[in-house]
């Protein structure tokens, strides 16, 4: 409370700069939303008809994981897994099995620096279960989570210890790469990635996008810098209208800059998580006999489930929410 009345105080004087909820955490609701809609349209026959139907659904709630993070304290670390905290050769110590994770770590370890890569396997099985019970409700609802968790697992600030820049002096970069890019740039973007491909053993590609995110996380930080030093303060901000409040953002000129810097990453990550999405839907709906999908093309979802989305988007928006660990913007 006391923050937010120095908050208003601040704003009746001049322009202040404080991000959004929209702005908080993974992608950015704007991108998770792009992400998950085009994962749709890599799926095959049998299943398009179904997910196209219901393709507002599974776009509307592709940022129910980020609004669940204020009232479930099990859920941040399921967004990121900070791989760095484990050594310089994290990729050859840390188990790849969850089992043996946790002999090796502790369950509390594991969940203090994020469990993405295991959670990603988890919500296959989840829904590889809900269409073996040709459960509507779970199928759209653990579809539209498990793109959430694939998102935020191409994105390279999801895999280390300095996320926000805040161990080198960047704070902001966390933001400025995965929303404030997509924002300006992704009606450009190309999202023609071609069609989902059954995936043998899913938490080896979860582990592979981990490794590939990683491998991009001192391009990101480097380039950033680079430009910093070199770029007039004047010209690194502007200040844009967002609803009733003027914000300070990273400049159109500077976000271009830093974009031809990265060669277009954001768009390369992009691209990468909507074909994993729509290949783990379809891996799922795979292994699960190909149940019949057509039978639900024009079924809404149940009463209940619309209750308890309502109940979370209430505490979210109302502000009747905890503090949140872990990767906070």
């Amino acid at each position: 409370m006391k923050k937010f009345l120095i908050a208003l105080i601040i704003l009746s004087c001049f322009l202040i700069f404080k991000p959004g909820k929209d702005a908080a955490y993974s992608w950015g609701f704007f991108a998770h939303k792009k992400i998950n809609r085009m994962a749709v349209f890599t799926l095959p026959s049998e299943m398009m008809g179904f997910y196209k139907s219901h393709i507002e659904y599974i776009t509307e709630h592709a940022v129910d994981p980020d609004k669940r993070r204020y009232a479930n304290p099990d859920e941040a670390p399921r967004h990121y897994i900070d791989i760095d905290h484990y050594g310089e050769y994290a990729f050859d110590s840390v188990p790849k099995f969850w089992k043996n994770a946790v002999k090796k770590y502790s369950e509390d370890t594991l969940k203090a620096y994020g469990i993405v890569p295991w959670h990603i396997e988890k919500m296959v099985y989840r829904l590889t279960e809900a269409f073996k019970d040709e459960n509507m409700d779970l199928i759209l609802h653990y579809s539209a989570d498990l793109g959430h968790y694939i998102a935020d697992s191409h994105v390279p600030l999801h895999t280390t210890e300095n996320y926000n820049g805040q161990m080198t002096n960047q704070k902001g970069i966390h933001g400025f790469w995965e929303s404030r890019i997509p924002e300006l740039k992704s009606e450009g973007y190309d999202y023609f990635v071609g069609k989902a491909r059954y995936v043998e053993r899913p938490i080896d590609l979860a582990w592979q996008t981990i490794k590939a995110s990683h491998a991009a996380v001192d391009s990101v930080l480097k380039f950033e810098a680079e430009l910093n030093a070199k770029y007039p303060t004047d010209k690194k901000y502007s200040f844009e209208n967002r609803g009733t409040m003027l914000m300070k953002v990273y400049s159109k000129e500077y976000t271009e800059d830093y974009d031809k810097m990265i060669e277009g990453m954001v768009e390369r990550r992009m691209r990468t998580a909507i074909i994993t999405i729509g290949s783990l839907w379809y891996t799922a709906w795979i292994n699960a006999g190909k149940p019949d999908l057509n039978r639900f093309e024009n079924k809404e979802i149940s009463d209940s489930l619309k209750k308890v989305q309502q109940a979370e988007e209430d505490l979210w928006k109302n502000g009747k929410t905890r503090d949140v660990k872990g990767h906070d913007d």
